[in-house]
């Protein structure tokens, strides 16, 4: 899935390494960026141009392969102006999924479109709004609702590969009390039965504590780039 991404020619290399490939549609980060994915001791890295990737595969190579997609370690090689993530990537098997009991709460489906999921990302704030993308999800939502409005929502866009891309999304006020946790549940079971594997990207170490209780198990990190 992240190979297709990459819009041209590349391969995590089996014997471990990185390769760097010179794609100016690049799916892995915004248009301009240098965009990193590591999975086992492998890493892929697109880059906008070839005078880029001269200077991409020299620093990174004198980073080990699973520090390509640490933002500390890449500043000290490379000169950066901003950066995305990095971010763990963790997959889910139907055999290693543990679904989430619904507890106090009851999950409910709604379209992807419902005013109410703007709202609550209004309230969550752009970047954690940015982060799920609910905006851009090709499932329905699975949403918790409180007081009269939903405090908690997940759903998935379906990538490349039959991928399902999960994103979660929890009002301030309402996080640690297992909301993430059965919304998240619902999106990853509902991929599950449509034969899609689903993938959960998680910053913060809260989001990965809620994907490692579903089963997800950590493969590899993202992270981009924009060199100054």
């Amino acid at each position: 899935m992240w190979q297709t991404l990459a819009r041209v020619p590349v391969s995590f290399a089996p014997a471990g390494g990185v390769s760097v490939v010179v794609s100016p549609e690049s799916g892995l980060c915004p248009a301009g960026w240098v965009g990193v994915v590591t999975l086992g001791g492998s890493a892929i890295a697109t880059v906008p141009s070839e005078r880029t990737a001269v200077i991409v595969r020299q620093a990174l190579a004198s980073l080990p392969v699973q520090a390509v997609a640490d933002d500390v370690l890449v500043r000290q090689v490379l000169s950066v102006a901003r950066v995305l993530g990095p971010a763990t990537l963790s997959y889910v098997s139907r055999d290693g999924f543990r679904p989430a009991e619904d507890g106090p709460w009851t999950v409910v489906q709604r379209p992807a479109s419902h005013p109410e999921l703007r709202a609550l990302e209004k309230t969550a704030g752009q970047a954690d709004a940015d982060e799920a993308a609910l905006d851009e999800i090709t499932s329905p939502a699975f949403v918790v609702r409180a007081r009269g409005r939903i405090v908690a929502a997940a759903g998935y866009r379906t990538w490349p590969c039959g991928t399902a891309h999960v994103g979660v999304l929890t009002a301030p006020q309402e996080r640690g009390r297992g909301l993430a946790r059965v919304t998240g549940s619902a999106a990853a079971a509902h991929a599950l039965d449509a034969g899609l594997l689903p993938q959960w990207r998680a910053r913060l170490p809260a989001s990965r504590r809620v994907a490692d209780a579903l089963g997800f198990v950590e493969l590899g990190r993202q992270l981009s780039v924009e060199l100054s």
